[in-house]
């Protein structure tokens, strides 16, 4: 331990030569990575977006704003990794973020911009995305070689192992993975195409948490389940420390496949939701009996269960081509607490690369997501109800359905620029307002410094 901080210390002083890194494929146990001792990565992303006027007859304190609004968001991220020992690693990565959201962040249930969480202020405010242990226990002699990236040293790890990571990380890193999906500064921006919408997953206002995450990883198929913090109040900044009464618990299996030479996965997600949460039938009934507007934050109870689940299929068709799905269920009953307001979602679509017009790292896409509520869900904001991200006054019930389309050029090594077009039909659920068009432009730059091998 101590001769490896002494070697981070000389190599930012520049005290010992930087060796070149051999290069491999990140899955492909044939090819050796030699074993990156730190790296350091940085990223940058703008994203502005615009919607015009839309129809609509009402709104609520919640509603997406029915005037122009234009709307800039900046994140920017360090990704320090170091290797502490052959199988254990530390990751810390801090960020800054500001900028404000299209209406607040209010009104879209599947909302537009998952660089841009619901914070309170727009001003850009630093803060730890990061900070974790990650340590493998391997078995057998079988390894696979791993690339270098951004909260991932090169080198080569167990084929067959068990990792446990404890600290300070977003659950997404993860579950839900997708690899034409899963981020929104590259790839989709859309809350409930880029993860499962479905999925109330445990988080910060940010997107961020502190728990445990355990994997079994062999080469076809990995079991993965998490132990995690939940906010303690619904989109709050902190957490609830009543770990062993609130807290969110996820399970989900990968299976990972070729068909012919062309690789897929299938992952199947669960989840067990103990938060300080209410209900929304019973928020119903006690309007009922006072004449009020139902709120539920007044039937929040301690331990209140809510359970989801969801199925993640990816599958290469060609060398340039991939087609994405995912489904999503939750039981409804339950206050909306962390991520959003679905509890039934259908997502796919698909990604092509430009290499058939000469742009190898140019990528297209389009998706097609719907989503909806439960019932009593529907009834609750029916009646005035409001979630902590939407509300009209009053509901038309029909599905939330958004179709987002992007085209992302990468204009030189390290920088990309997209547009994106998103059509959002049935805001909020509500078939009294929209359609509403979103245009879009990101901005992206990322680099690294990767400077060479353990001995």
């Amino acid at each position: 331990m101590k001769a490896n901080i002494a070697t981070l210390i000389a190599v930012i002083l520049g005290c010992c030569p930087l060796n070149a890194q051999q290069t491999g494929s990140g899955n492909n146990a044939g090819n050796v990575q030699i074993p990156e001792r730190w790296s350091l990565f940085y990223q940058a992303t703008s994203i502005g977006q615009y919607h015009g006027t839309f129809s609509s007859p009402y709104q609520g304190p919640l509603s997406f704003r029915e005037y122009p609004e234009r709307d800039v968001s900046l994140t920017s991220t360090f990704f320090l990794g170091l290797r502490l020992a052959k199988n254990t690693q530390f990751y810390f990565d801090p960020e800054i973020a500001g900028g404000k959201g299209l209406s607040g962040v209010n009104g879209i249930a599947n909302a537009p911009n998952g660089e841009l969480p619901r914070v309170q202020t727009a001003t850009p405010k630093p803060y730890i995305a990061r900070l974790y242990l990650a340590h493998d226990f391997g078995f057998g002699s079988e390894k696979e070689s791993v690339e270098s990236d951004e909260n991932q040293l090169a080198g080569e790890r167990p084929m067959k192992r068990y990792t446990v990571i404890i600290g300070r990380f977003t659950i997404t890193d993860f579950f839900d993975n997708n690899s034409y999906t899963h981020d929104p500064r590259t790839q989709f921006m859309a809350w409930g195409v880029m993860y499962n919408g479905a999925w109330d997953y445990p988080a910060d206002t940010r997107g961020y948490t502190w728990g445990m995450v355990h994997e079994f990883h062999t080469r076809n198929w990995s079991l993965r389940y998490g132990s995690i913090a939940e906010p303690n109040k619904a989109n709050g900044e902190r957490f609830d420390r009543r770990l062993l009464r609130d807290r969110g618990d996820v399970f989900e299996g990968e299976r990972r496949y070729s068909l012919g030479s062309r690789p897929g996965a299938v992952r199947l997600l669960g989840y067990l939701n103990h938060t300080d949460s209410g209900s929304y039938g019973k928020s119903l009934c006690l309007a009922s009996q006072t004449g009020a507007t139902p709120d539920i934050d007044s039937t929040r109870h301690p331990g209140t269960l809510k359970h989801g689940f969801g199925l993640n299929i990816e599958q290469q068709i060609s060398h340039d081509t991939g087609v994405f799905t995912r489904l999503g269920w939750n039981d409804g009953k339950t206050q909306d607490f962390a991520f959003t307001a679905i509890d039934r979602l259908g997502s796919g679509g698909v990604s092509v690369k430009g290499s058939r017009w000469k742009r190898r790292d140019d990528v297209v896409a389009t998706s097609f997501t719907a989503s909806g509520i439960s019932g009593v869900h529907a009834l609750y904001l029916t009646h005035g109800g409001l979630d902590f991200l939407i509300g009209d006054g009053k509901l038309t019930y029909a599905p939330e359905y958004v179709w987002e389309s992007y085209y992302s050029a990468r204009l030189f090594p390290g920088f990309s620029a997209a547009f994106d077009l998103q059509r959002v039909v049935n805001p909020a659920y509500n078939n009294d307002r929209g359609p509403i068009w979103i245009e879009g432009i990101r901005l992206h730059l990322e680099f690294g410094f990767k400077p060479g091998a353990t001995k």
